[in-house]
């Protein structure tokens, strides 16, 4: 039997501070560090092809930590170019809605102020700001592997190999990774990235925290006639097609040049494994007043990407020896709001701020315990206390009744300062939540009309992902024997349906059910990673440059 040949040793680059994703969070933080000292070396790696291209976000963008970043962007031209012109809130039936009074609402869910953004142009633009300022940045390379020092202390990162071939093996393209080491490492990875996956789960950080939570965003971009479009136009509606037991809701923001952001979050702790979060987006758009908007448009984009919102409880420990969380690889989510690049601008600031003083007092590879000691007292926390309670009134009490208490709670702490609930427990995690399919009937949904409604086929399509087929897969089940006897057996092969890309399916060959996996569709939502009912599937980053390529999403 061949041995696998002896791999190279990988080359070395030393930097002040490595940042892992050019997020709003890893581009803040890296912005602020040469803000504060112009000799500091910061580099930022960034998994996809490009700054942006896998950034995927409602979004309605509150500009008050940039305002904080860079106070003169507003006298330049950027991406950010549509206020916001009018907020609307919706309770939607399947024929109709009621519109909320916009006095009902609290003062914080107003969005006067705010702009109707594609979130990965920002980042670009952001990219150019700190690549201007001296920062290094490296696209197209994914950070795979935390390098540890003989007293566990966090002192780089490695990217993947590339080249490596389906069998594991270098190929003839092969080229090995690269050491990228650091006084201190951020890990800006987004939402359930893998290595803070790692660094949560090796120092303990979600010790005595409440379980993290999530929903899945699912996004389309659209082309709509001149006249239905008003650029600047916020509405979000809750209710119709979910039940009262399952939570989430839509958006229609308006940009200019009559296109429409169109989408629709559910929340993963949703009960029936028959339920598909595509679908109920789908099923969204066939409302009479969604379906009106649309009507003759044109759909250009598409796309998905899970949301943390566990928020003030469920926010882990911040700093590892060597390094820290930022951005949605800590959760900062307002989920009342739907909003999260303000604070994960304010977390890059705060922890880039730490850092520096710890390097300029000759400190390295230890705890930045400043930024961890000050986020709740800092703008990101005064932020999510108000909102703590909302999302597990929502889990408890359901929709209609949910949003009626955690709306009062809003208004209470907004007013008043405190809360009749005290700080809410969020319960189980959301992989738990999921039922036997015993205890639930199959839901039948609609054939696609290819107009309004699609498959997912080529809604993947329009999200240009492209993996390369001859390489490991990058989503690892642990047990394949666990795949057949729960994920099938007792919860009906709910990966078919939570996953909004058809990465999974269930096929019978020669008698069997075989669990098949279409890994080159993935458009690394994460949600499989966190809603299989026994954490059976684990989301690894696959080559560098690899997955979606989101156009203005």
């Amino acid at each position: 039997m061949a041995s696998t040949p002896e791999l190279e040793p990988r080359e070395s680059m030393d930097f002040d501070v490595v940042i892992v994703g050019a997020g709003p969070a890893g581009l803040a933080a890296a912005i602020r560090l040469k803000q504060i000292d112009a000799d500091l070396s910061v580099v930022v790696l960034e998994k996809s092809a490009e700054v942006g291209a896998h950034i995927l976000s409602g979004n309605v963008l509150d500009p008050s930590a940039l305002d904080a970043l860079l106070p003169e962007w507003r006298e330049e031209e950027t991406p950010i170019r549509t206020p916001v012109s009018e907020d609307r809130f919706y309770l939607y039936g399947p024929q109709g809605g009621v519109r909320l009074p916009h006095v009902m609402m609290p003062k914080l869910m107003d969005n006067e102020g705010n702009f109707v953004v594609s979130l990965g142009l920002v980042c670009q633009w952001l990219a150019g700001k700190a690549e201007a300022l001296g920062v290094e940045i490296y696209p197209g390379f994914a950070a795979s592997e935390l390098l540890v020092d003989e007293n566990n202390a966090v002192i780089g990162v490695a990217t993947g190999d590339m080249g490596i071939t389906r069998t594991g093996e270098p190929g003839a393209q092969h080229q090995r990774g690269m050491e990228l080491r650091g006084k201190y490492v951020f890990l800006g990875e987004g939402v359930r990235g893998s290595l803070s996956k790692r660094a949560i789960a090796d120092y303990g950080l979600d010790t005595g925290r409440e379980p993290q939570k999530f929903g899945i965003g699912i996004k389309e971009l659209w082309e709509i006639a001149p006249e239905r479009s008003k650029p600047g136009r916020v509405e979000h509606s809750f209710g119709w097609p979910l039940k009262d037991d399952t939570g989430g809701g839509s958006f229609l923001y308006h940009l200019e040049d009559n296109r429409v952001y169109v989408g629709f979050v559910t929340h993963l702790n949703y009960k029936n494994p028959y339920l598909s979060p595509f679908e109920e987006f789908q099923r969204f758009k066939t409302h009479p007043d969604v379906a009106e908007l649309l009507h003759g448009g044109k759909r250009i984009a598409y796309g998905a990407r899970a949301i943390t919102e566990g928020g003030w409880q469920s926010v882990p420990r911040l700093d590892f020896p060597g390094g820290v969380l930022i951005g949605c690889s800590a959760g900062f989510v307002n989920v009342p709001r739907i909003k999260g690049a303000h604070n994960a601008m304010w977390s890059g600031m705060q922890a880039a701020e730490a850092a520096a003083e710890a390097i300029g007092d000759g400190r390295a590879h230890d705890r930045l315990t400043r930024y961890e000691e000050g986020w709740r007292a800092s703008p990101i926390g005064r932020d999510l206390k108000t909102v703590r309670n909302v999302k597990p009134l929502w889990s408890r009490h359901g929709t209609m009744l949910g949003l009626v208490l955690g709306g009062i709670d809003m208004w209470t702490q907004s007013l008043f300062g405190f809360s009749f609930f005290g700080t809410q427990s969020h319960g189980k995690p959301d992989h738990a939540c999921l039922e036997p399919a015993e205890k639930h009937k199959p839901i039948a949904y609609d054939k696609p009309d290819g107009k309004l409604t699609f498959d997912k086929a080529s809604s993947v399509f329009l999200s240009n992902t492209n993996h390369e087929e001859d390489q490991p897969v990058h989503l690892h089940v642990k047990d394949a024997g666990l795949q057949h006897s729960s994920e099938l057996a007792v919860y009906a092969g709910p990966s078919q349906r939570y996953c909004p890309a058809g990465v999974y399916e269930w096929r019978t060959e020669g008698g069997e059910e075989t669990f098949v996996i279409n890994g080159q569709n993935c458009v690394h939502c994460k949600t499989c990673d966190i809603k299989d009912p026994n954490q059976n599937i684990e989301w690894v980053p696959p080559q560098g440059g690899e997955g979606p390529v989101y156009q203005e999403m």
